[in-house]
Formats: C-alpha cells, structure tokens, sequence
C-alpha cells in the first residue's frame, strides 16, 4: 500500500509530503496520481478543543469556524453549579457553531450528573465517551443517589456515531480521559463512575470501528480527550481510525509533522491528530482527501487565531441574553499575546495580581497559571472580558502565610511543573515578589520580596523562616485545596473571604486607575540560562 500524504500548509508553512517507512513500504505513485478524481472524496473539519467555557473566545471562533463537520474533542464547558449562565452560554455556542459532536471532557462533569445531563439535552449533537463506565443506579445505595445528584449518565452518552457529509458515512467515535476522576472539581459526584484505562480504551475503540466498518463505514474520527501522548499511543495500536480530534493536554499543533501529529495505525494507514491548544485561543481546520477505500491521501491543517477574529453582533446579542449586559471597565493600550506555556511569565496574570494586592491592602498576590484562561485584548473591555480570565468563581482570600510555606509552594509548583510534558500545572503569577527558576532541575533559585515603596528584600529559599509571615491574597483553590500545590494556609486562618473572584477586583481596579492600562508586567519570573 502506498503511504505517501501530500500535505498542504498555510503559507506560512512549506509545502510537504510525508510517508512512512521506507523498509516496509514499497515506493509507489501517490494514489491521486493513479487513481481517477471520482474515486476520491474531499471534507473539511472544522475543530475545537479545550474552550473551558470561554464566552468571548466562542463569539470570535463563531465568526471564523469553517468546514463541512465540526466536531469538538471536549472540555468545551467550566466551572461548576456557580457558573449556570456559562453553562446556558456553552451549550448555544456548541449548536450554533453545529458541532455534530464532542467528547466527553473532565469539565463537562464539573456539575452534578443531574446538570450534566441536562447540558448534554441541550446539545444538538452528540456527547461521545467509549471508554466511561457508571455502577447502574439499583446497585447504588439510595441516600447516596439523592445527596450527591446522581443519575444515569451512561445511558446519556454515546460510544460512536455515523453522520453524513456530502453523502458518505463518517463514523465518530469518543474517548474521556482515563484521567478523568483525578480531575474531577466535584469527585463526591462522581464515585459511581470509572473510565477504563488506556489498554482497555484502545481494545474498546476498535471494537467500535469494527462496528462501524459493518456498517459500510470506511471514513471514522475519534474525538479523544485523552491527551497527546495517548493518543499517538492509540493511534499505531489501532486499525480503522483517520482522524484524531485531540484535547486535554493543550498541545498547539500547527500544521502536519510525521511523527508528531502524523502516524501510522497497526496496518499501515495515516492517522493525523489535530489539538488546537486550550481556552478557544487558537481552532482549526482540517482538510482531508480519501481515496475510494477510505485512506487518507492529501491533507492541510490549519489553525485560526481567535484574537484575530471579530465578535459577530447577532451573537453578542444571543450571548448577553444569557450572560447578562456586561459593564465596560476601562480601555487597554497595550497587551501582548498570551505566552504558549505554562512555564512561562505571564504579564496578563501578574496584572491581576497587582489589582488583588492592591484592592486588599496585601504584602503579596499569587495566581496559579493553570487557573488563567484568558488574556487582556487592546481596545474597551468590559467585565465579562476580565471575567473570562478567571471563569471558575474561586473566591478571593487573604491569609498570613508564613515565608517557609510560601517558598515550599513555589518549590512544589516548579517541580511539578517542569514534569509534565505540558508544563502543568504552570507556574505563580505573582506580585510583591520576585523569583529565579532553573528550568533544567526544576528548582527554585532565588526570590526577593518587593514592599509597598519598591524595595527588594532577599528571601533565602534554602532555609526560609518559619515566623516571618505576609499577608497574602489569592483563591480558595491555591491557598487551601492543595491539588497540585503545596496548601499555603487552611480555611480556619483566613482573614478575610470575599464573596467574588479576582475579576471583580480587578474591575475596581481598572476602573480606579481612570485611564488606558498597559499589560507590561514582566520581569517577575527569570530563569537561570546555561553558562
């Protein structure tokens, strides 16, 4: 079988054709080249991933999306029953982009089982997961049921399904992550639930495409929110699968790269993965060229930026029916991309911590990276733009957090960090501090505290004092959930909780300052270069 895929890039790109193994497959014409134009069939994909229920994202990506299917790979919602609105919000923007379906990601189960169905209802398409196993409900016990909003959620979801584009069959299948439970906001929800692992996923994904394949069905995508890595796993492991819509762990790949996105199943045939990066910052689109027997032969990956994109009034107007009328705050004269990594400064967030250390008279504010989900853009913003970069309602909390518990967190949070292939789960915007990483140990190298008239304190992260403490501000999440950080201070030594975000004092904020901002605030983070 002739290997060889043409692909064509954006201009951007040059022009190039991938094949596999030169010892295990002959050299041969391309099959466009021997095989007549009518036995060819040509799509497009239009694809998303990982939206986190970014409302302005979504009005941008409604105004750019393209192809003839749109399919999601998950997490397309956020946020739990606090967030009802943005839930309303991501279902409308999921039917009026006609996404024919999507998998099941871990934040579509931030609510209760209950609410997930209803959003599940709600969606024209279908909500996909091969792999998500639920205890039926007359095995469960009763109090258990009603306490923690069970239902059957199993039955609600889909392993595969067929939809036809320009008259051919085109199977869909989906994945949640195998993952999934350890990412859960609410895992009381959730304890009748089990995802199968990665070995039992991929024997039951091609149990579904040789059901598929029954079915005369020789086009078939599998929409994984499994994460990269698993899925180029997956990928050389199976037989049957073209396309692999991926999400989870925010990869951003451009183009079509052979051995990165573009492998070979156990007989041979491509496989092209597609991730477009996290928050709807970036969506894609794919166009695909099969040759009578279902095998891809050309194919163009493409990724739209959102930020480039306009909000189309007509979908402002949906939108603010459900969220509300937003409040125009102030007006942004500068502000640069958002970095690409976790492990990278982020002048966007350490703004939002100035305005949190400034609003509550703090020594110092931190915000977790992973936790930002959107980035300041030039022009008016409004509330909901500051809203959008801190979507999950974690309440703003101030505690004295002693110089050893700080140090320790910023220790764990680098370590952890630099050992995900993803750079989760990012590393401490901060204000009121500074700090040096070394990116190759993973280590923590220097800090100083800068007080209220500029001036730099050295802190000896070697043996940090246990009784010099600050006062600091931050989110329920990174000062007393723990998760992936060390906890900087219990719930019972709060000082002071407020009953919003980080948005609604950054709001204040901008609007006290009375005039444009400029999102310049580097310099926070260094990181220690080889000699």
């Amino acid at each position: 079988m002739n290997l060889r895929i043409s692909t064509t890039m954006t201009n951007i790109i040059p022009k190039l054709s991938f094949k596999g193994n030169e010892n295990d497959r002959p050299k041969m014409e391309s099959h466009l080249e021997k095989t007549p134009k009518a036995d060819t069939f040509e799509m497009s994909v239009g694809y998303i991933n990982d939206t986190h229920g970014q409302t302005n994202n979504m009005m941008r990506i409604l105004s750019g999306i393209d192809g003839d299917l749109k399919l999601s790979a998950g997490d397309n919602d956020i946020g739990d029953e606090k967030n009802e609105s943005i839930h309303l919000a991501t279902t409308k923007f999921l039917n009026i982009a006609d996404i024919k379906g999507s998998a099941l990601g871990n934040h579509e189960l931030d609510m209760a089982q209950k609410d997930c169905i209803d959003a599940i209802n709600r969606f024209n398409g279908e909500m996909l997961a091969v792999n998500f196993e639920q205890t039926p409900l007359e095995k469960q016990d009763p109090n258990e049921i009603i306490k923690n909003r069970r239902a059957d959620l199993k039955n609600h979801l889909k392993k595969s399904t067929i939809v036809e584009v320009k008259g051919e069959k085109i199977g869909l299948i989906g994945a949640t992550p195998t993952d999934l439970l350890e990412r859960l906001t609410h895992p009381n929800y959730y304890k009748d639930c089990s995802v199968d692992d990665l070995d039992d996923t991929i024997e039951l994904v091609q149990e579904e495409i040789d059901n598929l394949k029954k079915q005369n069905v020789n086009k078939i995508f599998l929409l994984s929110h499994m994460g990269h890595k698993r899925d180029k796993e997956l990928a050389e492991k199976i037989d049957g699968i073209d396309v692999i819509i991926g999400g989870h762990t925010h990869e951003l790949l451009k183009g079509i790269k052979e051995g990165e996105n573009l492998l070979y199943s156990k007989t041979g045939e491509p496989v092209i993965i597609t991730e477009a990066g996290r928050d709807g910052n970036y969506f894609g689109k794919l166009n695909l060229t099969f040759d009578k027997d279902g095998v891809i032969t050309k194919a163009q990956n493409n990724l739209g930026e959102t930020r480039l994109f306009h909000k189309n009034m007509i979908n402002q107007y949906v939108f603010d029916n459900i969220l509300g009328i937003p409040e125009k705050v102030g007006y942004v004269k500068v502000a640069p991309p958002p970095p690409n990594s976790l492990a990278e400064e982020n002048p966007h967030a350490n703004f939002v911590c100035d305005a949190m250390r400034e609003m509550t008279n703090s020594d110092i504010a931190l915000w977790h990276h992973s936790g930002v989900r959107n980035f300041f853009h030039e022009g008016e913003i409004d509330s909901r733009d500051v809203k959008d970069m801190a979507p999950f309602l974690d309440y703003v909390v101030v505690a004295n957090v002693s110089e050893k518990a700080i140090v320790d967190s910023f220790k764990k949070a680098i370590e952890v960090t630099y050992d995900s292939p993803a750079h989760k789960p990012g590393l401490l915007a901060v204000s009121g501090l500074n700090y040096t990483v070394d990116p190759d140990d993973a280590e923590l190298v220097d800090m100083n505290f800068i007080d209220k008239q500029g001036n730099e304190i050295k802190i000896d992260v070697e043996n940090p004092r246990e009784d010099k403490f600050y006062r600091v501000v931050t989110d329920e999440f990174l000062m007393s959930a723990g998760a992936d950080y060390n906890i900087l201070a219990p719930e019972e030594l709060y000082i002071e909780k407020f009953p919003f975000d980080k948005d609604v004092l950054t709001c204040e904020y901008i609007k006290g300052l009375n005039k444009p901002i400029k999102i310049d605030q580097v310099g926070r983070i260094k990181f220690k270069q080889d000699d």
